[in-house]
């Protein structure tokens, strides 16, 4: 199984592939970063399970927000639809979306390109819901655009993650 030595050695290659200096590990193996100005996005290794949870926060949705965003929102985390193999999820307080997603350690330890790809794939999956949901939003008659996830300010300007 799994320690967080380990998991500490994956972030430190990780680190060194992508220059993501920002992305070390607290007391309890969780790393927070924000992508391109825009999610605030955490990564936390969880030893029990041998798992890496990232979840991102896409931004809160307004208050009056229509049944056709619950529902695709819905849609998407119990069927899978358009999700790739993550879930949403709602902070009930500020109604914000959060992807979730969960990485098997032993398998993106094997191969860090992978966690790296997939990581990525997951920014430009936040990129389309974001769009997908403003969509629906305006379409609904609401007419209200989400609000961003939080004030979190990346602690490096710079990093801006490609697809």
């Amino acid at each position: 199984m799994a320690t967080r030595e380990d998991y500490n050695a994956f972030l430190e290659t990780v680190r060194k592939q992508t220059g993501l200096t920002m992305l070390v590990p607290d007391g309890f193996g969780l790393s927070n970063l924000c992508v391109q100005d825009e999610y605030n996005t955490h990564i936390q290794f969880v030893e029990a399970t041998g798992k890496i949870l990232c979840f991102v926060e896409l931004f809160s949705l307004p208050k009056d927000a229509g049944k056709v965003v619950y529902r695709d929102l819905l849609v998407g985390t119990l069927f899978g639809v358009d999700s790739a193999g993550g879930y949403f999820s709602l902070e009930p307080e500020t109604e914000t979306v959060i992807y979730n997603y969960l990485f098997d350690f032993d398998k993106v330890a094997a191969n860090p390109d992978e966690f790296i790809s997939t990581f990525e794939n997951i920014i430009s999956l936040m990129d389309i819901w974001k769009d997908r949901i403003r969509e629906k939003l305006s379409s609904d008659g609401s007419g209200a655009a989400p609000a961003a996830s939080g004030d979190y300010q990346s602690p490096s300007s710079d990093f801006i993650i490609q697809a």
